[in-house]
């Protein structure tokens, strides 16, 4: 009986471990636990996710890579275990660390890139879902420079954005000139244009490129996801507040600030052509002014538009402008409750014909700039909701020789310098 129990004990008629062929029995592997056996394949597949992200960001180039997530992977196989159950735990603090880390601006102070249209349109269309920001995002303004060449009243904006301080986290610049301008290494390291030319391609007056390039600065301010507020201005324009004035008015608002309104005559309604339709019919179209100012998930509406702006492109064309039709047009039939329905940049028509007065150094003195900063031309307009006697942020056009008054009279009539 002994001799039987053990020949049981070890399944092969031998109490002592010995197999028939004389060999040793192995050992009973040790089990991994449940959990690390399901862990492996999810880490399996968040590794290959992640170099799959990592090829793709390297493709688009660097300032696309920094709208996209940035994974951390911890090692939790050859972890100790003690690591590994602080991994599964909620993350510690409050969170905002990881989170600024991939919603952060490129850290390069260029605006330039290497992708291409198509790519930066589609980096630039990218919105999150979510409407809240999981953590304390400060808003910048974007301010989008179209420019055939030269910046000559640089040096009075170069003011005017000195009057954030320190906080340069408050705006952003893009400048959008001439293909092979090389203006752009003329800025010293200490101007705020420092290395902000985007990529360009030529523009011509009154051809659909024009608006092109407003929808190519829109894309390229759209890859920081801390710019909140965009506006169109040119190397014509100047700022009638300083940028305290000008901040708070833009990022305070609730509507977008889009200058749009019904024109039945030849130069409104006249201009509509019916292969526009069923998009556009003739009841929707609208004219306004090229200078926009627009929140951010408006900006990307334009930017990722696949419907209304290919029609556009295609059928109106001189005498029809995009430029002046597009987004007043859109942008009254999709978000109508989201525009302001005029323009923060004041222009002059008082003279007639197809371009506005150009300002030139005779014309800058005490009196004009008082009567361009007061209700003379500010004239009442409504914000959120309530009568305002500030309604022009910016004033334009201005010849390149006012920047010598200007910058003598700008800081007792326009509040910096």
């Amino acid at each position: 009986m002994v001799g039987g129990a053990a020949a049981a004990a070890d399944g092969n008629g031998n109490g002592n471990g010995i197999g028939k062929d004389g060999g040793s029995i192995n050992p009973t592997p040790t089990r991994l636990p449940l959990s690390m056996k399901l862990l492996r394949p999810l880490l399996l597949v968040a590794v290959l996710a992640t170099v799959f992200l990592g090829v793709f960001a390297l493709l688009l180039g660097g300032s696309a890579y920094s709208v996209l997530p940035r994974f951390f992977l911890p090692d939790a196989l050859s972890a100790p275990s003690s690591s590994r159950q602080r991994a599964q735990q909620p993350c510690a603090g409050d969170g905002k660390a990881p989170l600024q880390r991939w919603t952060r601006a490129p850290a390069s102070p260029s605006a330039w890139h290497n992708m291409t249209e198509e790519e930066l349109l589609w980096a630039a269309s990218w919105r999150p879902a979510i409407g809240k920001y999981p953590y304390r995002r400060v808003p910048k303004v974007a301010f989008l420079f179209l420019t055939a060449g030269p910046l000559h009243l640089a040096p009075l904006w170069e003011k005017f954005f000195a009057g954030a301080g320190s906080r340069t986290e408050l705006y952003s610049i893009y400048v959008h000139a001439t293909p092979g301008y090389s203006g752009p290494k003329k800025f010293p390291r200490s101007s705020p244009f420092h290395r902000r030319h985007v990529p360009s391609k030529v523009v011509q007056w009154g051809e659909p490129t024009m608006f092109d390039a407003e929808r190519r600065l829109l894309a390229n301010a759209l890859l920081d996801p801390a710019n909140d507020r965009f506006v169109l201005v040119s190397e014509s324009c100047i700022p009638l507040f300083n940028f305290t004035v000008v901040y708070d008015y833009l990022t305070g608002s609730s509507h977008s600030f889009v200058n749009a309104f019904d024109d039945p005559g030849p130069g409104g309604l006249g201009r509509y052509n019916g292969a526009l339709a069923p998009e556009v019919t003739p009841e929707q179209w609208r004219k306004g002014s090229q200078w926009f100012e627009l929140a951010r998930d408006l900006a990307v509406t334009v930017v990722a538009d696949e419907r209304y702006y290919p029609k556009f492109r295609e059928h109106c064309r001189p005498g029809c402008y995009v430029d002046e039709h597009y987004l007043p047009t859109v942008l009254t039939a999709v978000a109508p409750a989201r525009i302001a329905n005029r323009s923060v940049t004041w222009t002059d028509w008082s003279r007639g014909g197809a371009h506005p007065a150009t300002f030139g150094e005779g014309d800058i003195d005490e009196a004009f700039l008082t009567r361009l900063t007061t209700e003379v031309d500010q004239k009442t307009c409504e914000y959120n909701g309530q009568p305002s006697q500030v309604c022009f942020l910016f004033a334009r056009k201005f010849a390149p020789n006012t920047l010598k008054p200007l910058l003598k009279l700008a800081p007792k009539f326009l509040g910096y310098g």
